[in-house]
């Protein structure tokens, strides 16, 4: 296996990370600057009001993408046996 190759398999590896961590990632974010901007503006200081909106809604973006990033993980698997048996 040349260098080329494993770099290959490293650029698409960090590629379907990006691609199945990524939307959880941006939801959490956005929820946790509005939840933040909510707690300035009122000054409300409650530790769980930050918490559980991010929780459903990670919970939710599962619900919606999960499909998506299972087939993303399975396809990249697949191609990554496929390197294997071709050594």
């Amino acid at each position: 296996m040349s260098i080329q190759n494993v770099l290959d398999v490293l650029q698409d590896a960090f590629l379907v990370l990006i691609r199945v961590g990524g939307p959880i990632l941006v939801v959490a974010l956005v929820i946790g600057l509005v939840v933040s901007i909510i707690q300035a503006t009122t000054q409300i200081q409650e530790q769980t009001l930050s918490f559980v909106p991010k929780l459903f809604a990670i919970l939710l973006t599962l619900l919606l993408l999960g499909n998506f990033m299972l087939n993303t993980l399975v396809s990249f698997t697949e191609r990554l046996f496929g390197i294997i048996a071709g050594l």
